[in-house]
């Protein structure tokens, strides 16, 4: 099958050389000849090509699946709203009549919950943040290009915040250094480990009949505290320390993710179902 990632960054990178592996011809977009030759070394044929510029976007290779993956490249010309929701519309008024199958990688940030609810794809998308507001209005843009025609599918992925290797150093160092950790203590903590996200992209652009979402997060959401702490002993440090909160600043408890549909209806079978299998391999894989 013919498959083209729009954004190639830490999870695009790696579903790449997942469909390489099964056999697969991958396309991947890049605003960066450097970057396309990487990719053409590595067996993926580049598209050099910029979701802001739309003339660019003309020329889509004929494929199958796209994966849409974009990040927010804080070094671009662009706000993130720009990016995620005009980006977006330019990259849908152009995809090949050839694709069947759409997988959108937005972000449980949709949903505005924070006295520690869980919550699940009935639950009601009433973002808190913008970052939350500029994913739902995203995610409309997809469902609309995707609702009239039954021939073509599009699968929205919500995944919690990602770990893996190359994701730790930032917080390693500060709890090294004994920097106090902003943010309460007591929050909720949602988390999942960035080769379960891409198990959860290969099943839902290959599944005959996918919901039209999916939330995609581990089985155990912990407290902020509790993650720190297991970090912190991984990595041979002191506790965490946590900055006091302000006077008059609230402190959200967050949401609590489950991912249970995902799992039932397209078996994603979590390699690390919890921090306590994951953050061994993140923090290992990050030190070699």
């Amino acid at each position: 099958m013919r498959r083209l990632i729009i954004g190639s960054g830490y999870l695009g990178e790696r579903v790449a050389r997942l469909w390489l592996e099964a056999g697969d011809t991958v396309y991947a977009m890049t605003r960066s000849p450097v970057r396309a030759a990487e990719f053409k070394q590595a067996g993926i044929e580049p598209v050099i090509a910029d979701v802001m510029q739309p003339d660019t976007l003309d020329s889509l290779p004929a494929c199958e699946c796209v994966l849409h993956a974009v990040g927010y490249d804080r070094r671009a010309p662009y706000d993130k709203r720009a990016v995620y929701v005009d980006g977006l519309r330019n990259v849908l008024e152009r995809l090949p009549e050839s694709v069947q199958r759409l997988v959108f990688v937005s972000s449980t940030s949709v949903y505005g919950q924070q006295n520690g609810e869980w919550v699940d794809e009935s639950s009601p998308c009433e973002p808190t943040s913008e970052g939350g507001e500029i994913c739902l209005a995203a995610e409309s843009l997809v469902h609309e290009q995707f609702a009239s025609d039954d021939s073509r599918r599009a699968v929205i992925l919500r995944p919690s915040g990602l770990y893996g290797p190359g994701r730790l150093l930032a917080r390693t160092e500060q709890l090294r250094s004994g920097t106090p950790l902003r943010g309460n203590p007591d929050a909720w903590l949602n988390l999942v480990h960035i080769d379960d996200v891409a198990q959860a992209v290969l099943l839902s652009a290959d599944a005959v009949d996918p919901a039209k979402s999916y939330l995609v997060s581990d089985t155990q959401p912990l407290r902020r505290a509790d993650y720190y702490s297991q970090l912190a002993a991984l990595v041979g440090t002191g506790p965490p320390v946590f900055a006091d909160t302000a006077p008059g600043e609230s402190s959200p408890l967050n949401k609590r993710c489950c991912s249970k549909k995902i799992c039932d209806e397209l078996n994603l079978q979590l390699r690390f179902p919890t921090v306590v299998e994951g953050l061994p391999h993140a923090v290992g894989a990050s030190e070699r």
